[in-house]
């Protein structure tokens, strides 16, 4: 399995097969340390969240189904 890179400030995600920039469903692996805080009724809120480790497994483009077929592009305006 290949992780694929994120998108930071400079760049965005593309579609290679249908050029979609927009939409996208994201599988991710994380890791998480929560401070959870329980009311007297024992309901659940989670009050701190701290990602220790995350990973993007995969990437499939909401318009066209392409899976694997994402890269990284610059953003318009972005410093090159």
């Amino acid at each position: 399995m290949t992780t694929v890179p994120s998108p930071t400030a400079d760049t965005r995600w593309r579609c290679t097969l249908c050029g979609n920039l927009t939409r996208f469903d994201v599988t991710r692996s994380s890791k998480v340390v929560e401070y959870v805080h329980l009311d007297l009724a024992g309901e659940p809120t989670v009050e701190e969240r701290d990602v220790v480790s995350e990973t993007i497994e995969s990437v499939r483009c909401r318009w066209c189904n392409a899976v694997d077929q994402i890269e990284l592009v610059d953003r318009p305006g972005a410093a090159s």
